[in-house]
């Protein structure tokens, strides 16, 4: 009998030491559940975190450089090019999180047919867990 209360004592022991780690989770995005769109000036991003265990909610920074750029599909010079970034925070259902975001690039002077807005160096950021995601290409 003192020998099964030893074993069953280290076994709930161990069970204690890794079910904080167990329950904490390994916040990370799902790859395919990435949906960009653009649409004028505006590019939206929505996509889905998962592994975030028992948070209430997430942090999410969507961020991206605005090029105005000439039918030739020149690059503009410095003044012609910014970066943008939205924010907002989105609650956690079962380990889960589905986020929308969207930034709008304004120039002065604006950027007017027949030129064109060109998005790049799209970045999606969860602050809560410290975890980014670049989305290639250019938009």
């Amino acid at each position: 009998m003192r020998r099964f209360t030893v074993v069953f004592a280290a076994m709930l022991g161990a069970f204690l030491l890794v079910m904080p780690t167990a329950m904490a989770g390994s916040a990370h995005f799902i790859n395919n559940a990435f949906s960009i769109s653009r649409d004028g000036n505006s590019l939206t991003v929505s996509g889905k975190e998962a592994g975030l265990g028992n948070l209430e909610q997430v942090h999410i920074v969507l961020s991206a450089d605005a090029a105005c750029v000439n039918p030739g599909s020149n690059k503009p010079k410095a003044a012609n090019k910014q970066s943008f970034n939205a924010e907002g925070d989105f609650p956690v259902q079962n380990g889960k999180a589905n986020f929308t975001l969207t930034v709008t690039a304004t120039f002065q002077p604006s950027c007017s047919p027949p030129m064109t807005v060109e998005f790049s160096n799209v970045t999606v950021t969860d602050t809560t867990n410290g975890i980014s995601r670049s989305l290639p290409g250019t938009f």
